[in-house]
């Protein structure tokens, strides 16, 4: 049954800080900051004066090198699902959550540009209810039960581009445990 959840941690979209409001979001806690990921950023790429892993104009902007090493530092791994696969095929009470990279419109205050960027959300199982939490939304938005949040990527993987990261336990991601096994 899916209950209204009264707290959800739900970070808003500041800068081009996306890829840490959904590692804050889907760990419902704020964790990460700007000041981490560029320091992440720095041991991914010691030597290179303009980091590969963020913008150069120092707003953020991470790469999944950056999401991937974050969820490491937590005891956490980053499975990047393969689109060919159906999503009926995810074990989801193995998986804390979902980190997906899909496009998104550009707006320059209320103007919207006609032009698409990359952005990183976060969907997660809160009160035996899936949420999308987009930082760039008002607040966290009710998928719904397993069905729905089935749908719900299935609908974002049919729209390329868009890319898929299961958010596991390093255990499980170890065991492969994250994905049903038919027999």
């Amino acid at each position: 049954m899916c209950e209204s959840a009264p707290e959800i941690f739900h970070e808003k979209q500041r800068l081009e800080l996306c890829a840490i409001h959904a590692l804050n979001n889907v760990l419902q806690e704020r964790i990460f900051t700007k000041e981490a990921a560029d320091e992440i950023c720095k041991r991914l790429a010691p030597e290179c004066r303009v980091n590969p892993h963020r913008s150069f104009l120092g707003t953020g902007n991470y790469d999944v090198n950056v999401i991937m090493a974050a969820l490491q530092s937590r005891g956490l791994a980053a499975v990047w699902w393969d689109k060919r696969r159906s999503v009926d095929l995810l074990h989801l009470d193995h998986i804390l959550g979902f980190i997906m990279n899909i496009p998104s419109l550009v707006s320059l205050g209320f103007l919207s540009l006609p032009f698409r960027r990359r952005h990183w959300i976060a969907v997660r199982l809160v009160n035996e209810c899936y949420y999308n939490l987009d930082s760039k939304l008002k607040g966290p938005v009710r998928i719904g039960d397993t069905c729905d949040l089935r749908n719900f990527l299935k609908e974002h993987i049919s729209q390329d581009p868009c890319e898929v990261l299961l958010v596991v336990d390093k255990k499980v991601e170890e065991d492969g445990t994250w994905m049903l096994h038919s027999s």
